[in-house]
């Protein structure tokens, strides 16, 4: 049984991982995980490996690496030379790590959102910064952006922008989609662009790009990604030894509330009935506050990594209470649901 460590320990030194692929918060995430001897660590989401080499350097531990992008594969294979079987890499989604794990782990840290390798890919279609094909696939299969835009009804493509991407005009960018499909099929990322730009305007020095939301919302969407971090929660509880932690780093709003709400009663800090009400049994806290707020990247990780603006880290240490019963309602109440292809036609 892991000991947990202190997470509030002075920051271990971690080299620097070279641009393009620099994990955010990576100290923060290294120290809150405080990595031991023997201990075994979960990456739920490996990438380019940035916080798994970083874990294996900070301790003499175990990692097990999870990605469903099969381009990870090549970076795995070259992370693994160097740490032996202290380092194994499995595809899939880090969802099913419940199923994909064989016993308890000490860590589970998961990087949520699109990683940059994947938006300086053009080939991928995450980017509106960068002309490439409507793809947005993380796992490479399944239904693509392309397939979405130009089959799905115009009521679908609204809810998935508004709920998704928080955009006020969901519905007039939907439309013009559907206008200009109407025209030609939608096929590259430059296509859906212009058709946000035709209801926002075109980008302005200084702000935030139109397409912003409408790329965040379709790729959410395709990836199910936010039921994928519903999933992941309810996993790792059930992964985590006692003393074991917890590290999500989040990059939205509807990542940050989703972890906030699921940690909210398993902390103790919601779900307590009104002191005039009588006494009934609450279900002990599965988990215990590591820090009482959030935690963002400082001035000087922002200055070198632009992408670090808006990470927040939150942290939590597992307790020997059993699992909560998992359930759905971390989802937001209007969330579209789930089509295939051939549903959406």
């Amino acid at each position: 049984m892991s000991s947990g460590g202190d997470v509030n320990r002075q920051q271990q030194s971690v080299p620097p991982i070279s641009a393009p692929h620099i994990p955010v918060l990576l100290n923060e995430v290294v120290t809150a995980l405080a990595p031991q001897a023997g201990e075994v660590m979960v990456d739920g989401t490996f990438g380019a490996g940035g916080y798994s080499r970083a874990l294996l350097q900070a301790a003499d531990c175990a990692v097990i690496a999870i990605d469903r992008d099969p381009d990870t594969k090549a970076h795995a294979d070259k992370l693994a030379p160097a740490f032996g079987d202290r380092f194994s890499y499995l595809a899939g989604c880090f969802g099913d790590m419940q199923d994909l794990l064989t016993a308890p782990v000490d860590g589970v840290t998961l990087d949520l959102g699109v990683s940059s390798m994947q938006l300086d890919e053009a080939a991928r279609g995450f980017s509106f910064m960068r002309d490439g094909p409507l793809d947005m696939r993380m796992s490479q299969d399944g239904l693509s952006a392309a397939d979405l835009l130009n089959e799905g009804a115009a009521e679908l493509l609204s809810d998935i922008i508004a709920v998704y991407g928080e955009e006020r005009r969901a519905r007039a960018i939907a439309k013009a989609i559907i206008a200009r499909r109407e025209d030609k099929p939608m096929a590259r990322t430059g296509d859906l662009v212009d058709a946000v730009c035709s209801v926002l305007g075109a980008p302005r020095y200084g702000k935030a790009h139109p397409a912003t939301r409408t790329f965040q919302a379709l790729r959410i969407y395709l990836n199910d990604e936010l039921g994928e971090l519903m999933r992941g929660l309810q996993a790792a509880e059930q992964v985590l030894k006692p003393g074991g932690r917890l590290a999500v780093v989040t990059f939205h709003s509807l990542e940050d509330r989703m972890v906030k709400q699921f940690l909210a009663p398993r902390t103790g800090r919601v779900g307590r009935p009104s002191r005039h009400l009588p006494d009934v049994e609450m279900a002990r806290p599965s988990f215990a506050d590591a820090a009482k707020r959030n935690v963002k990247a400082g001035a000087a990780e922002v200055d070198t990594n632009p992408r670090a603006r808006s990470a927040r880290l939150r942290v939590a240490l597992r307790t020997d209470a059993p699992a909560f019963a998992a359930n759905a309602d971390l989802l937001p109440k209007r969330a579209p649901q789930q089509f295939s292809k051939r549903e959406v036609m």
